[in-house]
């Protein structure tokens, strides 16, 4: 019977939840690194094992652990996160330069199909690769030097490159988001970079259709359809049928806009979900009802997902990487609240659940299905 795990990070540790195929009762174990901060977990594709975790504390600084046996034990690997070559300089929004620094991972990637590789997204912006298992990393330096880096703005929570897109075509096309900057593409597997930010509009930049300084919260795709791609942006929901170069705007009926997470149904490429928080500086469901929204119809039109869900008093967030799906036949879908609540629904969202309460405040969460 296949069995599924959720990866869970949050601020004081990371949580590995599994259950089997009926996704009824389900186990817990951790906190791993209690007490730090684990911005992301997630597994390798090509090896069910393998799994990836980012580790961090004011403290004693940033932490990459890989575990070879699905999180029962884990070692720390690669924690030289140096950026390459001459650091150089970016502008603050009072128009001064500051230096480039390392704060943390905010996100991993593994290979689609070599357990051995994986990525990096860190802050300030920048993306490594490493071949090794993580015990050494490199800067695909590319994206800051061909993509203006020296111009990219920090976003409220930092300058932080948090999504990292794999194309399933093998072409090495691949995408990364970055707040706040813009989205960006490589076709050569992370060598070169250029924006792909046509059709996104943020009023509050001099030229709201600049090139980069956009952004952009998330971004989500199907292998099925890898041209299609889903946005969450500062505002605005987007879609592309063109592999980013152009994007247009999905909103429609949502009661608002404003929201970090987005995902996309692991059979229906145009299902996509998305959790509509009240606006960038009140972090919390409108009237205080949580509820995910479905569109069946890749945008436009909405849906709300609410049987299972708290409909008064609730004011937690879902930040970007804490929302995802597993690959059963009756699509799953997962997400974790600041609150410490992680919930599921084994009907595509038309039900809801809490398969564990009380944690610390959820920042990531990644699904693997095991066959």
């Amino acid at each position: 019977m296949s069995k599924v795990r959720v990866l869970v990070g949050t601020r004081k540790g990371a949580f590995v939840i599994t259950s089997d195929g009926t996704r009824r009762d389900w186990s817990v174990s951790g906190p791993h690194f209690g007490g730090w901060e684990v911005y992301h977990l997630k597994g390798s594709p090509a090896d069910p094992d393998r799994l990836y975790a980012s580790q961090s504390s004011s403290w004693f600084g940033q932490v990459v652990q890989r575990s070879d046996d699905g999180g029962e034990t884990w070692q720390p690997v690669g924690n030289e996160f140096a950026y390459s070559g001459v650091p150089g300089t970016h502008q603050w929004y009072d128009g001064t330069p500051h230096p480039w620094e390392f704060a943390r991972v905010w996100h991993l990637e593994p290979s689609l199909d070599d357990p051995d590789t994986a990525y990096a997204g860190v802050e300030d912006a920048a993306l490594f690769r490493t071949t090794d298992a993580g015990r050494s990393w490199q800067e695909l330096a590319g994206l800051r030097t061909q993509c203006s880096g020296h111009s990219w703005q920090p976003g409220a929570g930092g300058m932080c490159l948090h999504t990292i897109l794999l194309d399933p075509g093998g072409k090495g096309r691949m995408y990364a988001a970055i707040s706040a900057a813009g989205a960006f593409r490589s076709d050569d597997g992370g060598e070169s970079w250029r924006p792909i930010n046509r059709g996104l509009r943020s009023p509050q930049l001099p030229d709201e259709d600049a090139e980069v300084g956009h952004c952009v919260h998330r971004i989500a795709g199907h292998p099925g359809r890898p041209e299609l791609l889903f946005m969450q942006k500062h505002w605005d929901v987007m879609r592309s049928d063109d592999g980013g170069e152009s994007w247009r705007e999905v909103s429609g009926d949502l009661p608002s806009d404003f929201g970090f997470p987005i995902e996309v149904h692991a059979h229906e490429p145009e299902t996509v979900y998305v959790v509509p928080i009240k606006s960038d500086s009140e972090h919390y469901p409108p009237e205080g009802r949580l509820r995910v929204y479905r569109s069946r119809t890749g945008g436009g039109e909405w849906e709300p997902l609410a049987e299972g869900l708290p409909q008064q008093n609730c004011y937690v967030n879902v930040l970007r990487d804490a929302m995802a799906v597993d690959a059963l036949e009756s699509c799953g879908v997962y997400f974790g609240t600041t609150g410490g609540q992680v919930y599921a629904s084994s009907d595509a969202g038309d039900t809801w659940s809490a398969i564990v309460r009380d944690l610390p405040a959820v920042l990531s969460l990644e699904v693997q299905t095991l066959r």
